[in-house]
């Protein structure tokens, strides 16, 4: 089964490492990730969030030296949402990917509508970092 994916990219021009620092602390995200943390707290072990989607849970992957923003959406229904997240050291500065991948029945504008909103939210990400 093929899915449709799409490579969301955004450069900023900041080290790696500084990027990944930033982005890799869930309590930032509602200062950048407007399409998936209104606001976010820890309850009995887990990052639960308020998103436009619902009361989700955030899994994130572990603190690592690769750049690796990988998380899980959880969504209030139960369905877990992996997204791909890397920085990337590039000419002194980094690229941040985010991988997007269409989910089953979602129709063309909503995935569009959803690569938009992440791409927002990176623009959002390299403004704040690069203050």
């Amino acid at each position: 089964m093929s899915e449709t994916v799409r490579h969301i990219t955004v450069t900023i021009n900041r080290p790696a490492a500084q990027v990944y620092e930033f982005a890799s602390n869930p309590e930032n995200l509602p200062q950048w990730a407007s399409g998936l943390a209104g606001s976010i707290s820890r309850v009995d072990g887990e990052w639960v969030s308020e998103s436009p989607m619902g009361k989700v849970k955030i899994r994130f992957a572990e603190k690592n030296g690769f750049g690796v923003l990988d998380h899980d959406v959880v969504l209030p229904n139960g369905t877990s949402i992996r997204n791909p997240m890397r920085v990337v050291p590039h000419k002194g500065g980094s690229e941040v990917v985010f991988t997007l991948f269409r989910q089953p029945g979602v129709t063309d504008k909503k995935f569009a509508d959803d690569a938009a909103w992440v791409e927002k939210d990176l623009n959002r990400l390299k403004s704040v970092v690069e203050k």
